[in-house]
């Protein structure tokens, strides 16, 4: 009797343990879905905050105009760059763009020339780091130029190119080439390097030839490596572009810049470092997305 009485006040003193339930699998995402919102609408008020700021400079006159120009004198600059108009007031004179060409047209040259260096950089790169990486004593005696060339500012050797190339499209194209290669070779390096002997052994071990042990083993394995040297290959040659196009690169985005501070367009020069900023993050937002889709893998070993 006693032994029942004691164990019915423990039933009646003790309180049930709740747990809680495991975490959905849909959880994770439906957390981030909800804080994406919140992360664009802070970014939005951040740029609107820094568009009053500048407003509020420029409309106090704590600056002179010509140093830092109103936003509405840039974003008149940028509508100017890409419509016609007189070249004068009261002129019957119709002049589109600036320089001959429209804001668009310089661009999209840019972006040309990005293009075609940043090809040749991709091919000659990824080919020149498998090379490199599979034979040590060469990577010993090619690698120092490599590095060597890397750490050279573009103004560096662009008088050099000019000497042998002239100052058409192909000392440009050169001068992209260079800032991109050094990074895509040592991505491909690296990736190759840090493939998993465990992976080659088991894929030899399988029967696996060299040409399948290279297909399916070890590019797959070096491609996030390689893809992010791209990445960044495209963020130097972006970069160079402005000292790509200082001799006769009208049109291009870069020459446009530079010219126009030098005739004291501030507003034009302010337009066309947005434009090229605005670019520089689309391009980047591009690629992510590329290798997302191309190395859906990563992260999920």
């Amino acid at each position: 009797m006693t032994a029942a009485i004691g164990i019915e006040r423990v039933k009646t003193w003790t309180r049930p343990v709740t747990r809680r339930a495991a975490p959905g699998p849909n959880q994770g995402p439906e957390v981030i879905r909800r804080r994406i919102p919140v992360n664009r609408l802070q970014a939005l008020i951040s740029l609107v905050g820094f568009v009053a700021v500048w407003w509020a400079v420029t409309a106090t006159r704590l600056i002179n105009p010509l140093y830092l120009p109103s936003p509405g004198a840039v974003w008149n600059a940028f509508i100017k760059a890409n419509t016609c108009n007189p070249i004068a007031a009261g002129s019957t004179r119709i002049v589109c763009g600036v320089q001959q060409y429209f804001l668009w047209q310089h661009l999209l040259m840019s972006l040309e020339r990005i293009g075609v260096g940043l090809g040749f950089a991709i091919v000659a790169g990824v080919l020149v780091g498998f090379l490199l990486s599979s034979v040590v004593w060469l990577s010993r005696v090619v690698m120092p130029y490599i590095n060597f060339v890397r750490a050279l500012p573009p103004l560096g050797y662009i008088g050099l190119l000019i000497v042998w190339f002239g100052i058409g499209d192909t000392t440009k194209i050169w001068l992209l080439f260079l800032a991109a290669f050094p990074p895509i070779v040592l991505a491909t390096i690296d990736g190759i390097k840090g493939v998993s002997k465990d992976r080659i052994n088991s894929a030899l071990s399988l029967g696996s030839s060299r040409l399948q042990l290279l297909s399916l083993v070890v590019l797959p394995s070096a491609l996030p490596s390689v893809l992010n040297g791209i990445r960044l290959a495209v963020g130097f040659a972006w970069t160079t572009v402005v000292a790509a196009e200082l001799n006769n690169g009208i049109p291009g985005i870069g020459a446009l810049a530079y010219l126009s501070g030098t005739e004291m367009n501030t507003p034009l020069t302010i337009a066309c470092i947005i434009v090229i900023g605005i670019a520089a993050l689309v391009l980047d937002g591009i690629l992510q997305l590329v290798i997302h889709a191309l190395t859906p893998w990563v992260g999920k070993e």
